[in-house]
C-alpha cells in the first residue's frame, strides 16, 4: 500500500452551524468545504472535515477522545486570545521538555490540542 498524505480527519459533531462557527470564527480556520460537508483547512496538508453523522443515515455516539494537535506558533498566547472568545481548555500548559501543549475541546466535546515543538526531534537508534 502507498499512502500519499492524509487529506482530511472527519470530526463528528451533532450541530453543523454551531460546529461550523467554532471553527470558522472562533480557531480562526480557513473555511474549504461548505454546506453539508464543511471543511477547514490545517496548514498545508490536512483538513477537518466536520460531520454529521445523520447525514449518513448514522447515530452521533461520541466525540473523538484522542486530540487532533493544531500547531500554532506560541501555545499560551494562542491559548489566551482563545479564552478570550469563551474557549474553556483542560488544565494548565503542559511543558513535557520537548514541546508546550494546551488541551480543549469543541462545542460537541472533541478533543482538540495547541501544540508547539519547541526542542529538535532526537535522531532514532540505528
Amino acid at each position: 500500500m502507498i499512502v500519499e498524505r492524509t487529506d482530511f480527519v472527519s470530526v463528528p459533531v451533532t450541530d453543523l452551524e454551531r460546529s461550523t462557527a467554532f471553527y470558522r470564527d472562533t480557531l480562526g480556520l480557513p473555511q474549504i468545504g461548505h454546506g453539508a460537508w464543511p471543511e477547514f483547512q490545517l496548514g498545508e496538508n490536512l483538513s477537518i472535515y466536520l460531520l454529521d453523522p445523520t447525514n449518513m443515515g448514522q447515530t452521533f455516539t461520541a466525540p473523538h477522545s484522542s486530540q487532533i494537535a493544531l500547531r500554532v506558533p506560541d501555545v499560551a498566547a494562542t491559548r489566551a486570545e482563545l479564552e478570550q472568545a469563551g474557549v474553556a481548555f483542560d488544565g494548565e500548559i503542559l511543558d513535557t521538555g520537548v514541546c508546550h501543549m494546551a488541551f480543549f475541546r469543541d462545542p460537541d466535546g472533541n478533543a482538540l490540542m495547541l501544540h508547539r515543538r519547541y526542542a529538535p526531534h532526537e535522531a532514532a537508534d540505528a
